[in-house]
């Protein structure tokens, strides 16, 4: 494992940082928009104008389907309902980060892949660390969102193996291409459970702070940090790279303390800090000669 200059840590501290702060964007997204049709926006802004900037993905447009589908109305839907339903922004953040413990799973079923020690460990006290936190939030919360943003972290898993079965040469065209598949199905839910009047008070009544949330979460956190994120891995082995991911939670965390007052309870901040101990584990190489099979099974970020 070479070591990372100061250049590249710098971008990918910035780039998880973007990541963190996004939570508390979507938060304020909400104000002005319902969640399946901001949903929507998002994702018809990073597709346009980027499908003429970026070539085709040279894969399977089953693939692209299936990604799109996955990762906007599945993934992000979920994740948006959730924070539009009350749950906390920093907690989604780091529940979030349990994708990785799904993809191990997903990839142990679905391509045969026989989990290393420490990622059987770490998915184990990962699901610990949920179970904590779960308990906790059923006990003074409404479980739902909760249970979406589980639901919309396996969402993600499922996503990250779809991407490896399709191995794209370019993982941003992918996504930039995946992101024209969102749009027309969030569209139409929007439309069936949001309604048209609600659509049409939240794009009459748009200002310049919607306007900036929106372009925050399509254009900083969707197409730089994902560009950003991908060259990284380019230019690094994953095993150097995708720890950093771990910071995700850290500023989304401490962003929703500073411009929400956010404050998670005393067992809740347990459960994470389980949560993040079992992510870790999982993706702690089993030893030297694992690193280049880490690096195969490493997840790629679908922009928080």
């Amino acid at each position: 494992m070479t070591t990372m200059p100061a250049r590249s840590i710098a971008l990918l501290v910035l780039v998880t940082a973007v990541w963190g702060v996004n939570f508390v964007v979507i938060h304020e997204g909400l104000e002005h928009f319902p969640p399946l049709l901001f949903t929507a926006l998002r994702f018809t802004c990073m597709a346009l104008p980027a499908v003429f900037l970026v070539g085709r993905p040279r894969v399977a447009w089953k693939w692209v389907l299936a990604f799109g589908f996955l990762l906007g109305v599945v993934k992000f839907g979920l994740l948006f309902l959730a924070l539009d339903l009350g749950m906390p922004p920093g907690l989604s953040s780091l529940l979030l980060q349990v994708q990785v413990i799904f993809t191990v799973l997903i990839a142990s079923v679905a391509l045969a892949e026989r989990p290393r020690r420490e990622q059987v460990t770490g998915g184990a006290v990962a699901f610990a660390g949920i179970i904590v936190i779960g308990i906790d939030r059923a006990a003074g919360a409404p479980i739902l969102p909760f249970a979406l943003v589980v639901a919309a972290a396996l969402a993600w898993g499922v996503t990250n193996t779809i991407s490896r079965v399709a191995q794209p040469p370019d993982a941003l065209a992918m996504l930039v291409w995946a992101s024209l598949v969102p749009p027309l199905p969030l569209l139409g839910l929007s439309l069936v459970f949001e309604g048209p009047h609600e659509i049409g008070d939240s794009l009459a009544s748009i200002d310049l702070t919607g306007l900036g949330a929106l372009a925050f979460v399509a254009f900083a956190a969707g197409l730089f940090g994902f560009a950003a994120w991908t060259a990284m891995l380019k230019r690094h082995d994953a095993a150097s790279v995708t720890p950093f991911a771990l910071l995700v939670p850290v500023f989304g965390m401490g962003s929703a303390a500073i411009f929400l007052g956010e404050r998670p309870s005393a067992v809740e901040l347990v459960g994470g800090a389980i949560v993040l101990l079992g992510v870790l584990l999982t993706l702690r190489p089993a030893r030297v000669g694992a690193t280049r099979r880490a690096a195969s099974a490493a997840p790629l970020p679908a922009a928080p």
